[in-house]
């Protein structure tokens, strides 16, 4: 709304959609009747979030695995992603996917959500397999650049890419004439075809081939045969300030603030025990809940770290430094304190991803679950989550943070 408001959608200097290089979508969505779309979960609780597009929330994953709402998922077959790391209520997902009949996890790494799988597969990483990439977003001469990475050292063991996992296994389930016989070059050929590249000149011109592409701004404005604007992909062809589908939903047509369900206001019942607001932020030197191991990345962060103000450190008798614990309505979790003047009073900024130890500077990992943990996620909730989107209130929560006493300090490392 306020790239339109400010007359930036798709205007130079604003938020432009840059020309792309021609190719064939293979996402298969075609393949979906509607019955088979009817099915995913979390379609009938928030029909605009989502799983409108075919994705499901953690949160929606988790109820349907453990309270069989809409029904119980029986397999799982999941290629690196760390959920119990990286979503909230950590617990309640390792729950969760115990209940699964079956499931087969793809990752670089033993990682808390791989050790809940029946059977964990190696893949290849970047530099071990071919990857194709039709422009790259940025810039119009960024989009226009159309490359093949090339494979720069051999697989480890038995790895496989990802891609050539999922071929095979839909040859096997009988699904092989959509993934055009097994075939990824032959898939990849589909896709570079409307461009006109082949897959020969990628691979004889590994740093790519960039075509001529010109970036063409307010498409939107772009009139029709018929005389009539292009507009947008909207009911109503506009930008819409004012969304009926929301009202379709029983939602606010236009934007509403509404008190978070966690917070000091909404429950002054948890405001004793939990005066302070609880948000978080990323690591910068690590990927989410990756390369804690990497000693030059680590060497940087040693330690999972909250931020808060130094008057709310000092009026909890912390000093910078020191391990503390922070504790929600979900349980406690360990981190160093590190003050921050600009964060506000009541505010303090924690830290998620924390399990990986680093063998090179004799740094510990930390459990996912239980004492000594310092798994951001396992102490934040994922409910009450957006009504529209199901996003989960990962920024919006209550804690309290205490300093650990050393006595405190040598029994979690040592849980460990």
């Amino acid at each position: 709304m306020l790239y339109a408001l400010t007359g930036c959608i798709d205007a130079p200097g604003g938020n432009v959609l840059f020309t792309s290089v021609p190719s064939h979508p293979v996402t298969g969505v075609e393949l979906l009747d509607q019955a088979q779309w009817a099915k995913t979960i979390g379609l009938g609780d928030r029909p605009l979030g989502p799983a409108r597009f075919g994705f499901v929330t953690g949160e929606d994953l988790y109820t349907a695995a453990l309270d069989g709402h809409p029904y119980r998922p029986r397999g799982l077959v999941s290629f690196g992603s760390n959920v119990l790391m990286a979503h909230g209520d950590s617990a309640r997902g390792r729950d969760a996917l115990q209940t699964l009949d079956f499931h087969v996890h793809l990752d670089l790494f033993m990682s808390p959500t791989a050790e809940q799988a029946d059977i964990v597969l190696p893949v290849t990483g970047a530099f071990e397999a071919e990857g194709l990439k039709i422009g790259f977003e940025v810039s119009q001469e960024a989009q226009s650049l159309v490359q093949l990475r090339a494979a720069l050292v051999p697989p480890v063991g038995e790895a496989r890419s990802d891609i050539a996992v999922i071929f095979d296994l839909a040859t096997r389930l009988g699904l092989g004439e959509h993934f055009f016989g097994g075939d990824v070059d032959a898939g990849w050929t589909f896709q570079l075809e409307p461009s006109g590249v082949t897959l020969r000149q990628l691979r004889n011109n590994p740093a790519g081939i960039r075509l001529q592409q010109e970036t063409r701004h307010l498409k939107y404005a772009a009139v029709n045969d018929d005389g009539i604007p292009a507009g947008f992909a909207t009911p109503t062809g506009r930008i819409e300030l004012y969304a009926e589908r929301f009202l379709d939903v029983g939602q606010p047509a236009v934007p509403t603030f509404t008190e978070p369900g966690l917070s000091p206001r909404s429950r002054p019942d948890l405001g004793a025990r939990f005066p302070l607001v609880l948000t978080c932020a990323k690591a910068l030197y690590f990927c989410e809940t990756q390369h804690r191991q990497v000693a030059n990345l680590r060497r940087h962060t040693p330690d999972p770290e909250v931020e808060l103000h130094p008057d709310t450190g000092f009026a909890r008798g912390i000093a910078e430094g020191d391990w503390v614990e922070i504790t929600t309505p979900l349980g406690g979790v360990r981190a160093r304190a590190a003050f921050n003047n600009t964060l506000a009073p009541g505010v303090v900024c924690g830290q998620h991803g924390w399990f990986e130890p680093c063998e090179e500077l004799d740094l510990p990992g930390y459990p996912a679950f239980g004492p000594g943990s310092a798994n951001l996620n396992l102490v934040l909730s994922q409910t009450p989550s957006d009504p529209i989107s199901g996003s989960s209130p990962l920024r919006a929560q209550v804690c309290e943070v205490t300093r650990l006493t050393e006595d405190q300090d040598v029994d979690a490392v040592t849980s460990t």
